[in-house]
C-alpha cells in the first residue's frame, strides 16, 4: 500500500508514438527516466517528480483529429488534481512535428509539451496512438496503468489515496493519430550497427578527450570491452541528458563549442546499446588511439606562473584563498591565451585571476585596488585551453600584481593543491583589446522551497561592440539561465539559453559567429533557481538563501568576452550599470 501523499503530483505527459511497436509496455513495467526539454524551452526529468503519488504520461501529435478533445480532457484531469500539487505535460515524438508547429498548434493551450525528437523515449515507451494515457507509480516506477482519460483518473486517484491500481489498462488506438516510427520496425537491423565504423567514431570525437587516462572523465574509454561494460550506463546518461555535457537549447544560437550529439548520433547510440552493443568486425579506434594528451592543451607555454601552492582539509569549509603573484616579466605584455592546471581537480572547485595594482591599506589591504586592472580568465571544471578570439588580446602590464582567487572543496583526504598558469604572448601588440561586462546582483534571495525563482541583472553597452562568449554562473541550485540582448530599436533576442543549468559543468559558451552589438543595447542576464527538496543537489530547502561565495549559498553571475567595434587595442569600453 502506498502512503498518502498530500503533496502528490500528477505528471501528464503528452507523448506522440507508434502503432508500429511489437511488443507494448505492460502493467507493471519498469518505466525508464528520461529528460526532455518543452516547446517553451524549459526542461524536464521524469524521476524529478520522484515524490509525487502519481505521474501520468499521454500520448500527443498535431495531426489528430480528436487531440482537441484529449487536450480538454487532459486538462481537466489536471484541474481535478491541482490541490494535491498536480502538474500537466504533454511530450511529442512525431518527426513531422517541430517547435514552431507545436506551439503553433495549441495556441494559449499553457501546459509544456515535451519534444521527443530522437524518438528514443517514445520508443521505450511503445504507446500506440496520440491520446493514450500511461500512469506511473513512482514508488516502484512501475506502470500502473495504460489507456484513456477515464482510467487514468480512476488509478491517479487510486494511487493518491494510497491504494492498490485495480482499474485495468485497456486497448486504445485512433486511426488518424498514430505516428510512425520507423526504427521500432528496424530494430532487428540495429545488431548490424558498426561500432568500429559508427560507435569507436562518435566516442573518439565526443568522449574520449574527457574520458581517457588522466581525463576528468570517471572512466577510460580505452578498447571495446571498457565501452560494452559501461553501455547500459551510456544510454541512461544520454535518455537523461547528461552526457555529453551540454546544456544550450538547440533552438537558440549556434556555438562553436558545442558538445552535444545530434539527433542520428542519439539515436545509433543508443540503438547499438539497445541491440546488445555489439563488436562486429572491423578495428577498434580506441585500443589504436595513439593520441597524445599534452599537459598545456596549446603546447608549451611563454610564461608558466606558479600558484602558492594550498593545503586543503578532508573536511570542513575552506574559506576563498586569494594568491597574490608579482608578474614575473619586466615589460608589458600582450597576452593571447592563459590556461590553467588544476594541481588537483578533486578539490579545486574554481580559479578566477585578476590583476592591477596592490592595496596596502584600509580592509581590502593585500588584495587588488578596485579598477586597476583586468582579468586573464581562470577555470572552472570542463574547462579547456583555447586561445582568445582572433586579432584580440589582453594587456598585463609590467610589476602588476596576479591575484588568484581558489575556491577549494574537501573530498574526504588531506592534500595540497598546486596549480599552475600558463601565459601565452603576442610578439607584437593585437588588432584589438579584449574585454568581459560582469552582470553580477549580490542583493539576490532566494526563498525556502522555492522551485523556480528567477532574478535578475543588466548593463547596457555604450559603443558597438562584438561579443564572443557568455559564461553563466551559479551554486547548487542554479537550474536555467539566459542572456537577452534588448536593442535600441526596442527589439530583443535572446543570445542563449540554457535551461539544464549544471554547477558541475561551469560552460562558458562560444558564438559560432561573433555578434555586432549596437551602442545602447542592454544585456539582461536571467538566472532561475530550485530551492525545493526536489532538487537532489540542494543543501537545504528550508533556508532562504542569499548571495554568496560558498557553494551553499547562491550567485547570479554572468561574463560576456566582447571587444568594441573598430577600436585599436588601446581604446575600452565605458559601461554603466543599469
Amino acid at each position: 500500500m502506498k502512503t498518502a501523499n498530500t503533496l502528490g503530483i500528477v505528471v501528464a505527459l503528452c507523448v506522440t508514438l507508434t502503432a508500429g511497436a511489437a511488443v507494448a509496455l505492460d502493467q507493471g513495467s519498469r518505466v525508464e527516466n528520461f529528460r526532455l526539454m518543452d516547446h517553451h524551452g524549459a526542461s524536464h526529468e521524469l524521476h524529478y517528480f520522484a515524490d509525487s503519488p502519481a505521474i501520468v504520461l499521454m500520448t500527443h501529435n498535431t495531426q489528430c483529429s480528436t487531440m482537441p478533445e484529449q487536450l480538454q480532457g487532459l486538462s481537466a484531469l489536471h484541474t481535478q488534481f491541482a490541490p494535491q500539487g498536480t502538474q500537466v505535460m504533454l511530450i511529442n515524438s512525431d518527426l513531422r512535428d517541430d517547435r514552431a508547429a507545436v506551439a503553433e498548434s495549441v495556441g494559449e493551450f499553457d501546459l509544456p509539451i515535451l519534444l521527443d525528437s530522437t524518438q528514443i523515449i517514445g520508443e521505450g515507451l511503445m504507446a500506440k496512438t496520440a491520446g493514450e494515457v500511461l500512469v506511473v507509480d513512482p514508488s516502484s516506477w512501475a506502470l500502473a496503468y495504460r489507456g484513456g482519460i477515464a482510467g487514468a483518473s480512476q488509478a491517479v486517484t487510486q494511487l493518491i489515496a494510497g491504494e492498490e491500481v485495480t482499474v485495468e489498462s485497456e486497448d486504445f488506438s485512433s486511426a488518424d493519430c498514430t505516428v510512425d516510427f520507423p526504427e521500432l520496425a528496424r530494430r532487428a537491423e540495429h545488431k548490424n550497427i558498426s561500432y568500429a565504423q559508427s560507435i569507436a567514431p562518435m566516442l573518439n570525437e565526443n568522449c574520449v578527450s574527457c574520458h581517457r587516462e588522466g581525463g576528468i572523465g570517471p572512466w577510460a574509454m580505452t578498447d571495446y570491452n571498457m565501452v560494452r561494460g559501461f553501455s547500459l550506463m551510456i544510454r541512461e546518461v544520454v535518455r537523461t541528458q547528461r552526457m555529453p555535457p551540454w546544456h544550450a537549447d538547440p533552438h537558440v544560437g549556434e556555438f562553436a563549442n558545442d558538445r552535444s550529439l545530434s539527433d542520428e548520433q542519439v539515436r545509433t547510440l543508443v540503438h547499438w546499446v539497445e541491440a546488445g552493443a555489439p563488436r562486429g568486425d572491423g578495428p577498434d579506434l580506441l585500443a589504436q588511439n595513439s593520441q597524445s594528451w599534452p599537459v598545456w592543451a596549446m603546447g608549451e607555454p611563454d610564461v608558466i606562473i606558479d600558484i602558492p601552492p594550498e593545503d586543503v582539509p578532508a573536511s570542513g569549509v575552506v574559506d576563498y584563498k586569494y594568491k597574490m603573484v608579482t608578474n614575473p616579466l619586466d615589460r608589458d605584455v600582450w597576452v593571447k591565451a592563459a590556461e590553467i592546471i588544476p594541481g588537483n581537480r578533486s578539490v579545486l572547485h574554481h580559479v578566477i585571476t585578476s590583476f592591477g595594482e596592490l592595496e596596502t591599506q584600509g580592509r581590502r589591504a593585500g588584495r587588488l585596488k578596485r579598477g586597476t586592472g583586468g582579468g586573464l580568465g581562470g577555470y572552472v571544471p570542463g574547462a579547456e585551453g583555447k586561445p582568445f578570439p582572433a586579432d584580440t588580446g589582453i594587456l598585463l602590464p609590467a610589476g602588476a600584481t596576479i591575484e588568484f582567487q581558489m575556491h577549494y572543496t574537501p573530498a574526504g583526504l588531506a592534500t595540497t593543491d598546486a596549480s599552475r598558469m600558463g601565459l601565452y604572448l603576442y610578439e607584437e601588440a593585437p588588432k584589438h583589446k579584449l574585454d568581459s561586462m560582469i552582470l553580477l546582483n549580490p542583493r539576490i534571495l532566494i526563498p525556502a522551497g522555492a522551485a523556480n525563482h528567477s532574478e535578475v541583472m543588466a548593463r547596457t553597452f555604450d559603443q558597438d561592440v562584438l561579443v564572443y562568449s557568455l559564461l553563466p554562473h551559479a551554486h547548487y541550485r542554479g537550474k536555467a539561465s539566459e542572456f537577452v540582448a534588448h536593442f535600441p530599436d526596442g527589439t530583443k533576442e535572446t543570445l542563449l539559453s540554457v535551461p539544464r543549468y549544471d554547477f558541475n559543468w561551469q560552460t562558458n559558451y562560444d558564438l559560432e559567429e561573433p555578434r555586432f552589438l549596437p551602442a545602447g543595447t542592454k544585456m539582461v542576464h536571467r538566472t532561475w533557481w530550485d530551492n525545493s527538496s526536489r532538487n537532489r543537489a540542494n543543501p537545504d530547502a528550508t533556508r532562504d538563501v542569499p548571495w554568496g561565495q560558498q557553494s551553499w549559498d547562491e550567485m547570479l553571475f554572468g561574463s560576456v568576452r566582447y571587444r568594441v567595434v573598430d577600436a585599436g587595442a588601446g581604446q575600452v569600453m565605458s559601461g554603466g550599470q543599469d
